[in-house]
């Protein structure tokens, strides 16, 4: 490694050019200097594989599962070795800076990002995110924990006014990445979109200044998410090391240098902000080695990366019910029976929509692992949809021709006003663009033109989205329009807004002109914009009125009626749980049709069993009905491995789960502050009204039949005892819980031991017990071993909002062991002394 001297280096570089280094060139990577020697550095997305620089059509990656999988195997290790392969896969794209991990906690179910975060609980995020970011950085790739901070919804995320008090500030969002921060230095973090108390992420002095840089004394790189810059002065004051994307949008020279004139900025302000970008650079050996080439990506299928997916996988998949021992559906079980799929069963559900989407190198459907599994086993397997469950309909790809009679749309590009094409491309393969698909329109007007000759004679539906106004007219006549600004602009972007249908008769043999103009996005006094302004972006689905309004329902009544299994799969597929919009609904989509498919088939077949694919917890209206129910998350690419594996048994269930499974979403914590209102004078605003009591913390304090599932739960196939519970103390402000874990049962599996504190004698303000470790066994039939957890007096203590310190009163505290917290096993109540900690 060279003896890169940072400030020896920065004094070498004119103001300008310290100015240069502190927005990205691009999109994705840094801005260099070669004539001073300094290279750039290249990022990627993100928490569950390195997709690359092409955001759907580059090359593929291993595609990881999600972290609330993750976080649902209690497993330190499988996190650590997930961060070390996301590191290396990091490295195949060219990249030495990886965007993850998430670490916001999961408020309420319907957080639209809540899949790509760990848990509900801020300890477990934070042992999770940990070994994660030591795995990462064990490569030599930086991980970007993210993002700082309170960013727990999607609806109006660019400016949403987070509204929280410093107590759960302190002991619920900002936990995980203190935790982070002093135990595996990460060497980035990057800050959120929203506002925090009335100041933007970028531009909060509290967050960045006070509490990262001054208590926590972390000296690594601040970037920002994409788009995610204010302002010019004060999020440079703030912190912020490097605006991303590139080319500047808010750090251009003049900008920069005006404000420094006008003695918003000092020279030594930009000074620190290029020193961080320097030191950044020299911690990833870009001075060493070539860090970035175009295009410098490649897809390369590891058998190792595979194996460890599906591993993970299947450890986090979490069995919830298990009426008469249904499952496993062993080989002696199925033999010379019949096996209906039904739903998702033919789609891989791998991850959650944006960001941390990837191009899987291969997709293993559920379908595909049962055919496999079940070979040779004398079982007749057969599948059946049963519901609709598309959000958007397909692109309009097939049966059109540009204006130059060849397959394809022809596509130009327009001044605004101006109705002559400045450029015109033919050959469009798709009836849509977008930033996503590497579009940077803007202030600019968009044709798409095509012939489109049907393949049948039929009804055929079309409906038309945009970010800014648009219109779909047929054969010359306008048959949809968009006359406003999109009403949730990212929500466009990362998977689907509510749009109208339109049903135009068509012909076989007849061809009709298809003709779609959309306009950029604009600014309203509502609207905070950011990067999207100006933009341009525009979707056109289709379907035909014979699939559309197909009986997929009664077909799959009438296949489970001929079953003696039903195995029925459904969840969430990229559109309906993304980035960019939070949850439509608290049941699953489409518009019931799930809830009625489940219901439906298990009135008929007496052995149903539920394999739910959502990243969040969902309403269970038909659990009474179904004799199993497992959760598999977003599992990654070999998802229907991982989810067959636990089917059959050749893998234990293990998971735990990370968040609660209300019975009603009228009983969540944030229920009524959730995702916040609009008002003239605050603009839109959410209230964390709820404080400290999320989660489990909140469900504590009621009914155990407020619940489906408790936080921690999970069930085996096997039993497990837990037993000899003894605590001591070998340290001042650190205790040691011991127990013994015995596999009661016939079969090896594993299973996450949980430890929890909390006061004796409770206050109205105290909570019922914290989650304060966690130890994953795995233990053969009939054997044992004893467990060992730490407990840091620290990681019970409260925010004092008086001392501004982290406080443990003293007193009688009980310390317990568990199989989820609902499940308390044993307990051991300790006089703890008073203690406080400087934050």
């Amino acid at each position: 490694m060279r003896d890169i001297k940072v400030d020896e280096l920065l004094g070498k570089l004119t103001l300008e050019e310290k100015i240069s280094l502190l927005a990205g060139g691009s999109a994705w990577v840094t801005k260099p200097i070669p004539e001073k020697g300094i290279p750039c550095v290249k990022t990627t997305d993100g928490p569950n594989g390195a997709r690359g620089s092409r955001i759907k059509d580059g090359e593929s990656a291993a595609c990881f599962p999600a972290a609330c999988s993750v976080a649902a195997t209690f497993d330190i290790d499988i996190a650590h070795r997930i961060g070390v392969a996301l590191g290396e896969e990091a490295r195949t794209k060219g990249a030495r800076s990886l965007l993850a991990p998430t670490v916001c906690i999961h408020r309420h179910p319907l957080g639209g990002r809540n899949f790509e975060s760990f848990s509900e609980d801020p300890f477990l995020s934070g042992q999770m995110g940990i070994a994660n970011v030591i795995g990462l950085q064990s490569t030599g790739v930086s991980a970007t924990v993210k993002h700082f901070a309170a960013n727990e919804q999607e609806t109006q995320r660019l400016n949403v006014n987070a509204v929280v008090a410093e107590r759960p500030l302190r002991e619920i969002y900002l936990k995980p990445f203190e935790m982070i921060v002093k135990n595996a230095n990460p060497w980035a973090i990057m800050t959120s979109y929203n506002k925090i108390n009335g100041h933007h992420a970028d531009s909060n002095l509290f967050l960045l200044q006070q509490v990262l840089r001054g208590e926590w004394k972390w000296d690594g790189l601040i970037m920002s998410d994409w788009g995610g810059i204010n302002s010019t002065a004060a999020s440079l004051n703030a912190g912020v090391d490097l605006e991303m994307p590139g080319p500047a949008r808010w750090r251009k020279k003049p900008a920069v240098l005006a404000a420094m004139q006008d003695g918003e900025l000092t020279e030594a302000t930009i000074n620190e902000r290029a020193r961080h970008i320097l030191l950044f650079l020299k911690q990833l050996r870009c001075f060493d080695e070539p860090t970035y080439s175009d295009p410098g990506e490649e897809a390369i299928n590891k058998p190792e990366h595979a194996a460890l997916i599906r591993e993970a996988g299947s450890k986090g998949i979490v069995l919830l019910k298990n009426q008469d021992e249904c499952l496993p559906l062993t080989k002696g079980k199925l033999r010379g029976k019949k096996v209906a799929a039904f739903g998702y069963a033919k789609q891989c559900l791998a991850h959650g929509g944006g960001s941390a989407s990837v191009k899987p190198h291969y997709r293993i459907s559920p379908w595909d692992a049962l055919q496999e599994a079940l070979r040779g086993w004398d079982v007749e397997l057969s599948y059946a949809r049963g519901a609709h469950t598309f959000r958007q309909l397909p692109l309009l790809v097939d049966n059109v021709y540009d204006l130059t009679g060849n397959p394809g749309f022809t596509y130009n590009v327009c001044e605004i006003g101006n109705p002559t094409p400045k450029e015109t491309i033919h050959g469009y393969d798709k009836s849509e663009m977008s930033l996503l698909d590497g579009h940077t329109l803007e202030n600019v007007e968009v044709n798409l033109m095509a012939i489109f000759r049907p393949r049948e004679t039929a009804a055929y539906y079309f409906t038309l989205s945009s970010l800014g106004v648009a219109q779909l007219s047929i054969d010359d006549k306008i048959v949809l329009q968009q006359n406003e600004n999109c009403n949730d602009a990212m929500g466009f972007l990362f998977g689907g807004v509510p749009v109208p249908l339109v049903k135009v008769h068509m012909e076989k043999g007849k061809q009709y002109s298809i003709h779609i103009h959309a306009s950029p996005l604009t600014s309203t006094k509502v609207q905070d914009l950011g990067f999207l302004e100006g933009q341009v972006g525009v979707r056109l689905g289709h379907m035909s009125s014979v699939e559309y309004e197909a009986d997929v329902l009664s077909e799959a009544v009438d296949l489970a009626k001929e079953s003696d299994y039903s195995i029925i799969f459904v969840g969430n597929d990229p559109s309906w749980e993304t980035e960019g919009q939070d949850q439509a609904s608290f049941h699953l989509p489409k518009e019931g049709s799930q809830d009625k498919l489940v219901a439906a088939v298990a009135a008929v077949c007496p052995r149903t069993v539920v394999v739910n694919s959502t990243g969040v917890a969902t309403a269970l209206p038909w659990i009474n009905q179904v004799q199993g129910l497992i959760h598999t998350w977003f599992p990654g690419q070999e998802a229907g491995n991982s989810i067959v594996d636990v089917l059959t048994g050749a893998q234990n269930p293990e998971g735990h789960l990370p968040c609660t499974f209300p019975k009603r979403l009228e009983g969540c914590p944030a229920y009524g502050n959730f995702p916040g209102t609009y008002n003239s004078t605050d603009g839109f605003q959410v209230n964390y009204e709820e404080g400290v009591f999320v989660g489990y913390r909140h469900f504590d304090r009621l009914s155990p039949e407020k619940v489906n599932f408790p936080f921690g739960f999970g069930l085996s196939y096997t039993s497990f005892e837990i037993s000899n519970l003894n605590i001591e103390k070998p340290l001042d402000n650190l205790y040691t819980l011991t127990a013994k874990v015995t596999n009661v049962g016939k079969v090896k599996g594993g299973i996450a031991v949980q430890a929890y504190v909390g006061r004796h004698a409770q206050l109205p303000d105290d909570l019922v017990k914290v989650l304060v470790g966690f130890k994953k066994v795995t233990l053969d039939a009939g054997q044992s071993s004893a467990v060992e957890i730490p407990i840091a007096t620290r990681d019970f203590a409260i925010w004092d909002e008086k001392l501004q310190k982290w406080l443990v009163e003293s007193g009688d505290y009980v310390f317990s062991v568990a199989k989820s917290c609902m499940d308390i096993l044993a307990t051991s109540t300790i006089a703890v002394e008073r203690s406080i900690y400087e934050p």
